[in-house]
């Protein structure tokens, strides 16, 4: 089984708002970053090719990697794209839709904390610019506390959302907080998306589930050596393995909270083991 570290990242910022502080990542050390998986000798992918092989396509290079970036803040577009361009490094940008907004007009709302957002004019110069654009809702809540028609509508109207805008299909899809389960990945389907990425804070492999692909996430903490680990292979477990029972427990407690009128959704979440 090959380890593929399918990097997942969110702002890219030197001033970010605290809410999202502990899961960004400086431009400084983000370049660094970029630098340091060239120098590793592995060959950065296209998600969809990850995907491809899952699905029983062509193999893979011996050492691959992809990047993702969640939510769609607008520091994308000032910071990490063109660190990427210059590079020629692909990635896969996951929008939270009622996040984004026209210029100069308010966004239609999600369940994130406020933050300069990517606008549509932006997003759409992204994916000129060739870089993936996929769906992460578009509300940004906890999939698998929703009940069924709130459900199809965070996955299917992202979907739509998107392809109106873009003016054709998208594919990706990443699960908000890295929650998923079952009936989310069989809705998810659904809707017409071929992948979908989790956290699982592990590898990815070619032998990992298309629709539950496992990630790691880079945080404003992340120690270089741990990064350097990544890069080669070690310090992470491989997908895919079997769900901790510590993660279903804490979707039935999470669930039980929906249930009763607690808020869902929100901020990231802290990556675990799924």
């Amino acid at each position: 089984m090959t380890e593929v570290p399918v990097l997942l990242y969110h702002s890219i910022s030197d001033d970010p708002p605290s809410w999202i502080a502990p899961f960004t990542v400086t431009p400084r050390v983000f370049v660094e970053q970029l630098d340091r998986l060239i120098d590793s000798g592995r060959t950065v992918l296209p998600l969809r090719r990850l995907v491809a092989a899952q699905r029983g396509g062509h193999p893979l290079p011996e050492r691959a990697a992809v990047l993702t970036f969640d939510d769609g803040f607008a520091d994308f577009y000032w910071a990490a794209a063109p660190a990427l361009t210059a590079r020629e490094l692909p990635a896969t940008l996951f929008v939270t839709t009622g996040a984004v907004h026209p210029p100069g007009i308010e966004a239609e709302g999600s369940l994130l904390p406020y933050a300069p957002m990517l606008t549509w004019r932006q997003i759409t110069t992204l994916d000129a610019l060739g870089f993936e654009i996929g769906g992460h809702s578009r509300t940004h809540p906890q999939l698998d506390t929703l009940p069924g028609r709130r459900l199809c509508e965070e996955i299917a109207g992202c979907k739509r959302q998107l392809e109106e805008a873009l003016g054709h299909p998208v594919a990706a899809f990443a699960y908000p907080h890295g929650y998923l389960s079952a009936t989310v990945r069989r809705k998810v389907q659904k809707a017409g998306w071929s992948s979908a990425c989790a956290v699982a804070n592990a590898f990815s492999s070619p032998a990992d589930d298309p629709l539950r692909i496992a990630r790691l996430m880079v945080m404003a903490d992340t120690p270089a050596e741990r990064f350097q680990e990544w890069l080669d292979g070690v310090g992470a477990p491989v997908a895919p393995y079997p769900e901790h029972w510590r993660t279903r427990g804490w979707r039935a407690y999470r669930r039980l909270r929906a249930k009763i009128g607690r808020p869902v959704g929100g901020p990231p979440a802290e990556p675990t083991t799924a």
